[in-house]
């Protein structure tokens, strides 16, 4: 574990895991701009750094802690040490995720697998598992997984990646379920196309595969990370307060097509 943190603020905290890039990274600056604490877990060191360099920048408290959230080990300490350092974790995204090889079903392997569902699936229960004990002691807090419109509809050739983030909206549903009466919302933000590095890697410069993305959505444009973060914002905050369970799209009307 490699941590890195400054001053306090008087403010919540909230814990981000994949924050070392992309919409992680956004949503981080965005809660730092709110005077949130900030927890930048990312298995990426220069990338974590980067973004708790960022928040700071700005005014506002980072701590960057290693983690690789498919392992256990690694997320308990994750959310020890954001107890030890901050007191409490009032909001978390878990947001960590691979988009594993665009191949087809039977070109898998078993190291596709483990990648994909261990990193997308594996790593959001072990985070709720130990944040949620965390925030019931609380009596309150905030939960939002990042899943994807992969989740609630079928993608050609990315058959472990849907398949790990419908997992991901069937452990956010159970979970509301169990601790809605002790204060817990527990939801899930479900990105369309959003210009990151995962969308980089994915159209590998290919100005038709980017092109044929932009097509697909009604708006005539793909998302930035920022328009994301604020579904994240929205409903880690109390204007969402009668809000759980739920699974919400933020795809420019992707899904609609």
């Amino acid at each position: 574990m490699i941590e890195r943190h400054h001053s306090l603020s008087n403010q919540g905290v909230i814990l981000i895991t994949g924050a070392g890039s992309g919409i992680g990274r956004a949503t981080a600056l965005l809660f730092a701009r709110e005077g949130y604490r900030v927890v930048v877990a990312d298995r990426s060191e220069s990338g974590g750094v980067a973004t708790a360099r960022e928040v700071e920048a700005s005014g506002g408290t980072a701590l960057f802690i290693r983690c690789d959230v498919t392992r256990e080990t690694d997320v308990q300490l994750l959310v020890g040490r954001t107890l030890e350092s901050f007191g409490r974790i009032d909001c978390a995204f878990n947001n960590a995720g691979v988009e594993g090889r665009s191949t087809g079903l039977p070109h898998t392997t078993d190291t596709d697998w483990e990648e994909v569902i261990g990193t997308n699936l594996k790593g959001v229960w072990l985070c709720m598992k130990y944040q949620i004990p965390a925030m019931v002691k609380q009596g309150k807090g905030t939960i939002v997984n990042a899943s994807s419109v992969a989740g609630l509809v079928g993608v050609g050739d990315s058959a472990l990646y849907s398949a790990s983030k419908h997992g991901v909206i069937g452990l956010t549903e159970s979970a509301a379920m169990e601790y809605a009466r002790a204060g817990i919302r527990i939801n899930a933000v479900c990105p369309g196309p959003v210009q990151t590095p995962m969308i980089d890697r994915y159209t590998r410069g290919d100005a038709a595969k980017r092109e044929g993305l932009v097509a697909s959505e009604p708006m005539g444009r793909i998302a930035v990370a920022g328009e994301v973060a604020d579904a994240v914002y929205w409903l880690c905050s109390d204007r969402s307060s009668f809000i759980t369970g739920v699974s919400l799209p933020v795809d420019g009307g992707w899904l609609l097509g």
